[in-house]
């Protein structure tokens, strides 16, 4: 699939010499039909959606609906009521560690790799529930330990309550085994909750097949707009957990001492909503739905082999995680070292427009454990990235790195 020609839908690609963004990893550009979508909200039907009966409320109700459709049958949930609108991954995974009960002595198990978005929320829980967490150690190339994960589960025994886990890591673009890790989850009647920011936008994620319990992820890496993600989990579920964003539609009905909740999705949603996002997150799912995520992925892996081969031979640098591209997705994540990673970052933007992510991308824990406190550089590519862009970037980076050594 030649996604060349899509280029043109992304207002920020159309000006005379465009950036190479690279940073698609943080957040993706935004195609015009998205854009759409957010003026039309706020010039033509700038209502409230849910409360209001009249005509702008109405067909702000109709578009949200028609947005959680879409979202539905792109990870492919059995129900709209199963799908969640959040602000992005990080607040999906508090509604679930907030959300669920917890008894001193339960234990949680995640990996060594984890954004802090899936650790703090169990760390917080540790200080405040007295909940035990499990680390699961990867392997030296940051590919996933089963063996460690298994030996976790048993140690933990009947007191594990919950694994969180990244479908494809942010520091790295590993991918990990959510199926079989799934599997094993429920052997100890745990539930298993996947944080999806960096899968669900570069490849196919199918809840049902995975067979996970929760799923969060951030539409705002995948070409919707910012402050915009989503969290789903299986209905029976939902039901029964506590939102964390109590008032408003969240109830069907309150006394001065008594609450009754309203059923998923409302129950998680309480305050006026983000109309604009909401709509402009279904405009997105939709744009994305014509694509071949297969393809996508096959893509992304393809610039990732030109920037590794491209910079491997360079003296004082070090690709994060497996030599091979196809293990990476399309993110090539590189140790500095002794080199001033920020430094070059800027350097990249503004001697060639080549946008990169310098620092420690929220996933402090792995680089204080292995004393990389400088943090690494980043370069994550998405669709409409090519392979001139992806080229450049080798040849800049080099000119940078041979600058600074």
């Amino acid at each position: 699939m030649n996604f060349s020609h899509l280029r043109k839908d992304f207002p920020t690609l159309c000006e005379d010499n465009p950036p190479a963004y690279l940073d698609n990893a943080c957040v993706t550009l935004k195609p015009q039909q998205v854009i759409d979508s957010i003026s039309d909200y706020y010039t033509k039907y700038p209502g409230c959606g849910g409360r209001s009966v009249h005509s702008y409320g109405t067909q702000v109700s109709r578009l949200v609906q028609q947005s959680r459709k879409s979202l539905a049958k792109f990870i492919n949930a059995d129900s709209v009521n199963e799908m969640i609108f959040t602000s992005n991954t990080t607040n999906s995974l508090n509604q679930v560690a907030k959300g669920l009960s917890w008894d001193e002595g339960d234990i949680i198990i995640t990996g060594d790799r984890e954004h802090n978005s899936n650790l703090v929320p169990w760390l917080q829980l540790k200080q405040e529930f007295g909940i035990d967490l499990i680390v699961v150690k990867s392997n030296s190339d940051n590919t996933f330990n089963m063996q460690n994960f298994e030996e976790a589960c048993s140690q933990a025994g009947d007191k594990l309550k919950l694994v969180s886990m990244s479908h494809i890591g942010n520091l790295d673009g590993v991918k990990i085994p959510i199926k079989e890790i799934t599997k094993v989850t429920h052997d100890y009647n745990a539930l298993i909750s996947v944080d999806g920011a960096q899968s669900t936008p570069h490849m196919k994620v199918d809840v049902k097949d995975l067979g996970i319990d929760f799923l969060s992820f951030s539409i705002h890496k995948m070409c919707g707009p910012s402050g915009m993600g989503a969290l789903w989990g299986r209905e029976e579920l939902l039901e029964n957990m506590r939102t964390i964003k109590a008032g408003g539609q969240t109830i069907t009905s309150t006394t001065y001492d008594s609450v009754e909740w309203a059923k998923p999705p409302a129950k998680f949603e309480g305050g006026l909503g983000n109309f604009a996002g909401m709509i402009a997150s279904g405009s997105a799912i939709d744009y994305l739905s014509k694509l071949d995520m297969d393809s996508i992925h096959a893509h992304e892996v393809q610039l990732n082999r030109i920037m590794t081969d491209g910079i491997k031979h360079l003296n004082g640098i070090e690709i994060i995680g497996p030599e091979k591209p196809e293990m990476r997705s399309g993110i090539c994540s590189i140790l500095m070292n002794d080199l001033p990673a920020h430094d070059i970052a800027i350097l990249l933007d503004e001697a060639a427009g080549v946008m990169v992510r310098s620092g420690h991308h929220c996933v402090n824990s792995w680089f204080n454990d292995r004393g990389h406190t400088d943090g690494s550089l980043r370069a994550s590519t998405y669709f409409y990235n090519t392979e001139e862009e992806a080229k450049l970037f080798v040849d800049t980076f080099c000119e940078a790195v041979e600058a600074f050594s």
